[in-house]
């Protein structure tokens, strides 16, 4: 699963890099919008409570898999639960500054777009709490889920009424789970080895987490998948075009952006 092990695209090095000082502001933007953003959301307790209810519910009238079959396999041993929980709060970022870092560094190509798809995406995400703010599963009694980050540790929260660097009501959709499963594509789509495949791993230990310590609900990664799907096809990757005629090489171009995301260059 190390991409590392893939060999540079022929014509990758004719593709010039973005600025890096430029980059860095771009992708530290994008964190610090991730985090505060939706702080200004905060203050609908009532309706993200009775929100919850309705996504609860919905999911049992789709028949959908209960939340609770995923945490009682987490709650047979102490040291699996609290690996996801450390799962939760040390990975989701690291992971996705690593794969951005590796594509500006190994395909700069594939780096503006995945760059461009997240920022779309996470720009998409944060308008959601304003319009159904959504308290997590952990909050919600009818679920008879254990918050399992406060019960066993390490958490990331502290008392909703307290917490003023999150938005605790704002599970849906989970970028937790939209951003580990753009980072698999990613990595599907600019590496060529045979075990590229295995990156979907990321996404779905993601998804096993973040359900299973009653953080997310089914249907906010359902919503992330959705949000994300669109976002790619409105952001084309780069594709391989001829060069001269008879060199038999090719290069890496990037399609095409849609006005939407032009900001995000």
């Amino acid at each position: 699963m190390n991409a590392r092990t893939e060999p540079a695209e022929k014509g990758t090095s004719a593709i010039a890099r973005p600025p890096l000082v430029r980059e860095l502001l771009l992708v530290a933007g994008l964190f610090l919008v991730y985090k505060f953003g939706r702080q200004l959301a905060t203050g609908h307790t009532g309706e993200a409570l009775h929100n919850a209810h309705r996504v609860w519910d919905l999911e049992r009238t789709l028949h959908l898999p209960g939340e609770g079959a995923v945490q009682s396999v987490l709650l047979h041993n102490d040291t699996l639960v609290h690996l996801a929980n450390t799962f939760y709060a040390t990975v989701h970022f690291p992971a996705t500054v690593a794969f951005l870092v590796w594509l500006y560094l190994r395909r700069p190509a594939h780096y503006v777009w995945a760059r461009r798809v997240l920022a779309t995406l996470t720009s998409a995400a944060l308008v959601l709490p304003f319009v159904f703010p959504l308290a997590p599963p952990r909050m919600l009694a009818a679920t008879g889920l254990v918050d399992t980050a406060k019960v066993y540790g390490p958490s990331v929260y502290g008392p909703p009424t307290s917490d003023h660097l999150s938005n605790q009501f704002a599970a849906m959709p989970s970028l937790h789970f939209g951003w580990a499963l753009m980072v698999a594509i990613g990595l599907i789509v600019a590496t060529r080895s045979r075990w590229r495949w295995l990156w979907l791993l990321h996404p779905l230990v993601t998804l096993i987490v973040i359900v299973g310590t009653a953080n997310h609900y089914w249907l906010d990664a359902l919503v992330a998948t959705a949000m994300l799907g669109i976002a790619l096809a409105l952001i084309h990757p780069p594709h391989r075009t001829a060069t001269t005629a008879g060199r038999g090489q090719s290069q890496l171009t990037p399609e095409k952006q849609p006005v939407l995301v032009g900001a995000g260059r």
